[in-house]
């Protein structure tokens, strides 16, 4: 498993009057953008190619980066229109030269998570998309879950999660056949929370999700950013 994709099309709205102009992953972190922190933790752990799901302000990023990265393969899935999170997904997935799993991440947060603890997690429990979860220290901003014993999740909840309560860490691992069961394709405008896992759940595919301890960091609201670099620097 040594591909991932990265969600870096976001507006970034609520970021502009500290980070105006600036595709969200771009936003610099004493001097370096975002993303770089996020690339690099994941290099470290043996991923070897990204394939970027971009959207505004998509040069600023192809630019930055090119065709690679301190060795690793980057890649490009531009969106012409808005497509969402789940469409963004779709669009880079079809990039994707065979049906391993991949490793999926938001462009916006950092996460800490062991890949092959995940990966191993995964494979066990023959998960179609495998989630990885935090204490959340805010309530109504993240995705809450209801996690059985087993790991198996039983219900999503899209921005209701809760102050301690497991929530969804933005870091993924998903089975490429498992996710074109979800009738949606490439190409499509959709949402990844509120219309792809559903879609996904109610076909029948299987959802896991591993409580990680490592850190973790939001960058999409002002008072997070400013103190993103105590986490990542």
């Amino acid at each position: 498993m040594t591909t991932a994709i990265v969600l870096a099309g976001g507006l970034g709205t609520r970021l502009r009057g500290a980070v105006p102009d600036l595709p969200k992953p771009m936003a610099p972190i004493e001097g370096r953008p975002f993303l770089e922190y996020q690339l690099d933790y994941w290099l470290a752990q043996g991923v070897s190619r990204f394939i970027l799901s971009v959207g505004y302000r998509a040069e600023v990023i192809m630019d930055h980066f090119g065709p690679a990265y301190r060795g690793a393969r980057i890649d490009y899935a531009p969106e012409d229109t808005p497509l969402g999170t789940g469409g963004g997904l779709l669009l880079a997935a079809e990039q994707l030269e065979d049906d391993a799993p991949f490793l999926l991440l938001n462009g916006d947060t950092f996460f800490e998570v062991e890949l092959a603890s995940l990966l191993a997690f995964h494979m066990a429990r023959h998960s179609g998309w495998t989630f990885s979860l935090f204490r959340a220290d805010e309530a109504g901003r993240y995705m809450g879950m209801e996690v059985a014993g087993d790991g198996s999740i039983r219900a999503l909840q899209s921005g209701k999660g809760e102050i301690g309560a497991l929530a969804n860490g933005g870091v993924y691992l998903v089975e490429l056949a498992r996710l074109r069961e979800a009738g949606f394709r490439a190409g499509d405008k959709v949402s990844l929370e509120d219309e792809l896992l559903p879609a996904f759940r109610t076909a029948g595919g299987a959802l896991f999700a591993m409580e990680c301890a490592g850190k973790f960091i939001d960058i999409g609201v002002p008072a997070d950013y400013y103190r993103a670099a105590t986490l990542l620097v």
